[in-house]
């Protein structure tokens, strides 16, 4: 099981259940240190004071906020301090929502929340929630503090666990005001034309079907130079251009998948006449 990065209980109401907080991702990348190329040392960066031209220690280091005119606000660690949320145990639930009205883009970073020592009344406490959310498709959004952050959450069940996942604030995601595509709407005959299409490569969800490709060729790359291998840069691939008219393009690719449409396993058609039901 992970280290846990954070102890303390999830609470709504009279409800208290301890909770540890764990990874439920994992950082598969390759590394690589900095290394100076003619002789292989590595690489230190340190701090340097651009009018001093000296190095400065780090409890030297101060803060500056930089203003529209271009001045700076510094702030002391003491004033950044005062600032800070209280550091609490609790990640307090605010409401209980329905997961599917939760856009997935205000979702940031996930772990897993799991019952936090052996005690039987937490542990049935922990899965009598998860039971409740999952048969409810619900999730709860609260508030935590780790570190010196506080945190907008959202606890959901996953495969009789519980996940966390902090949020983005409303205002941190950019409004489409100004950036819609425009143009005319189209017929309705094309629409039609490229639901077609998209319903012709509908498939069911299945993470397993999708891998790193650049870590295994990176892997590869690793694998040739440790063996002493000369490692040859592919050729640049071509770009493909742009259809000339969209719409031929679709009515082009809905022909060829029309050609296919029997070989297929028919799950985005199934889906679709599911709907109707």
């Amino acid at each position: 099981m992970p280290r846990p990065l954070w102890n303390g209980s999830l609470s709504f109401g009279l409800v208290n259940v301890p909770v540890q907080l764990t990874g439920a991702t994992r950082d598969l990348d390759l590394h690589f240190r900095q290394l100076h190329k003619k002789d292989g040392a590595p690489i230190e960066q340190r701090r340097y004071c651009s009018q001093d031209d000296a190095e400065v220690q780090w409890e030297e280091v101060g803060r500056g906020y930089e203003l529209d005119d271009g001045k700076q606000v510094v702030l002391t660690d003491e004033e950044l301090a005062s600032v800070q949320p209280e550091k609490t145990r609790t990640i307090d639930v605010q409401a209980f929502v329905d997961l599917e009205d939760v856009d997935p883009i205000y979702f940031d970073n996930t772990w897993f929340l799991v019952p936090a020592g052996d005690s039987q009344g937490t542990r049935r406490a922990y899965r009598l929630l998860v039971e409740v959310m999952e048969s409810t498709e619900r999730a709860a959004l609260g508030r935590f503090v780790m570190r010196t952050k506080e945190y907008l959450v959202l606890v959901r069940p996953r495969e009789g666990l519980l996940s966390l996942t902090t949020m983005r604030f409303h205002d941190e995601v950019r409004p489409t005001d100004g950036i819609a595509p425009g143009g005319r709407k189209p017929a309705k005959d094309k629409i039609e034309q490229a639901v077609a299409v998209i319903e012709s490569l509908g498939s069911d969800w299945d993470p397993e079907r999708y891998t790193d490709c650049y870590r295994q060729r990176l892997q590869k790359v690793v694998e040739q130079k440790k063996k002493g291998q000369k490692v040859k840069a592919p050729s640049e691939p071509k770009e493909p251009k742009p259809a000339p008219d969209l719409m031929e393009a679709l009515q082009a690719t809905l022909e060829r998948m029309g050609s296919s449409k029997g070989k297929g396993d028919g799950k985005g058609s199934r889906k679709k006449e599911a709907a109707k039901t």
